[in-house]
């Protein structure tokens, strides 16, 4: 079978990439790093763009597209390195108002960590389906928790001033108490990420105070980065430092569960037979969510596939190329064959949906992206490591993504559920 793109989605790709070439070039991504804050601005131009909309029927005010097409923007987000819980608003849009405009801005549990929590509106924990619909949501930022609040049900309420839009004044803002039944969370702490583009928050669980479940924080912790833009050796107040591994845990980073998208597959379902919703007792996470993480990777292996043969190109040692050397051009062939094996997975399982075909296509696109960042600052050695240079972020950034929920063992415990499912 042969996935070529169509004429409507190139222009798609296109006007993406040069919406972000314009809003969210190299400038503004530096003073994203140096703010650790979200634009909202640029948060309501994607709104208006039809970013979170996009699989929203044309009948709700939605751009009425696919998850191909889908795919696609999310890939071009990722070779940008746009900052903020995309994922979490695009599958929110139609249940959360103001999610699918950009007036709205909503993130997600993953497993014990939120990101972007101190600039989120709702968090939506738990039961998040695809489709965006926010029952049972885990938390109203900076609201009231009230009808009016835009997800009903909520368990808690983030101590902010109450105003639409107004987010949590504070990165360590702690949560207020248990609002609802069946209120889990009663802290949010703040922790090192990585990422000095994706701020982390862990969440403390019902009667573990905040200096219990360092280990787990440990093992969550961060290799360097900081909380937003914050130097690595700035702690800021009430900061947790945690140990040297890096954002995330395959087994910490277990998600709450949540229902598949209308009309997609459920996760965990698989094309051999139904191994269940759940991997050795987890509960399986959302399969949109899981591919449009693999997209991310996707673009941002894209990317440092092409900073790596740039520099190599332009780049002179001993009166030539290095990219004359034999051993860079290796490190770029290598670049290039991981990106175009991940592209295959993920734009196949973008038509499938099948979770089983997500699964895979998130390992290939992880592996690309983690390892292409490597080789990427390989090829530009002494130049790849300066804080000057693009490169370490999109590492930074590939790492934080592997570690989120469907990566890692979580993907791989599928696929092997479904090797060993009856009929296989």
């Amino acid at each position: 079978m042969r996935f070529r793109l169509t004429g409507d989605q190139r222009a798609l790709r296109d006007g993406v990439r040069g919406l972000l070439e314009r809003r969210f070039g190299r400038e503004e991504l530096w003073a994203a790093v140096a703010s650790g804050r979200l634009d909202r601005g640029l948060w309501r131009e994607l709104g208006a763009a039809g970013f979170f909309a996009l699989r929203l029927p044309e009948a709700d005010g939605g751009v009425g597209l696919g998850l191909p097409e889908t795919v696609l923007a999310f890939e071009e987000a990722g070779r940008a390195l746009l900052p903020g819980p995309l994922i979490a608003t695009h599958l929110a849009a139609g249940s959360v108002p103001g999610a699918a405009s950009g007036e709205t801005v909503v993130t997600a549990a993953d497993g014990p960590f939120v990101e972007w929590l101190a600039d989120a509106d709702v968090v939506v924990g738990g039961d998040a389906g695809g489709g965006g619909e926010a029952r049972g949501a885990g938390a109203v930022v900076g609201g009231d928790g009230g009808s009016g609040s835009g997800v009903r049900g909520a368990d808690v309420v983030v101590g902010g001033d109450g105003g639409s839009g107004s987010g949590v004044r504070g990165a360590d803002a702690a949560v207020g108490g248990d609002v609802g039944a069946g209120a889990g969370v009663r802290g949010a702490v703040s922790v090192r990420s990585v990422d000095p583009l994706t701020p982390l928050h862990r969440l403390v669980g019902e009667g573990e105070g905040a200096g219990e479940g360092e280990g787990e924080a440990s093992r969550a912790g961060a290799r360097c980065g900081g909380t937003g833009g914050r130097p690595a050796g700035d702690g800021g107040a009430g900061e947790r430092r945690v140990g040297e591994r890096r954002v995330g845990d395959p087994e910490a980073g277990a998600p709450r569960g949540g229902d598949p998208a209308a009309g997609a597959p459920r996760a965990g379902a698989s094309r051999a037979g139904d191994p269940g919703g759940e991997v050795r007792g987890r509960s399986a996470p959302d399969p949109v969510a899981v591919l449009l993480t693999a997209a991310e990777q996707l673009g941002s292996a894209g990317r440092t596939c092409e900073m790596a043969v740039e520099h190599a190109r332009v780049r002179e040692q001993f009166g030539r190329p290095v990219g004359a050397f034999q051993a860079v051009q290796h490190l770029c062939a290598d670049l290039l064959v991981r990106v175009e094996v991940a592209r295959a997975a993920v734009y196949a399982a973008a038509v499938t949906a099948d979770p089983v075909d997500i699964a895979a296509a998130r390992l290939l696109a992880d592996e690309a992206a983690v390892r292409g960042a490597r080789d990427c600052l390989q090829v530009h050695g002494g130049m790849g490591f300066t804080w000057e240079s693009e490169v370490h972020l999109h590492l930074k950034r590939a790492w934080v993504r592997e570690r989120r929920a469907g990566g890692g063992a979580m993907g791989a415990e599928l696929l092997a559920a479904d090797l060993v499912a009856p009929g296989a």
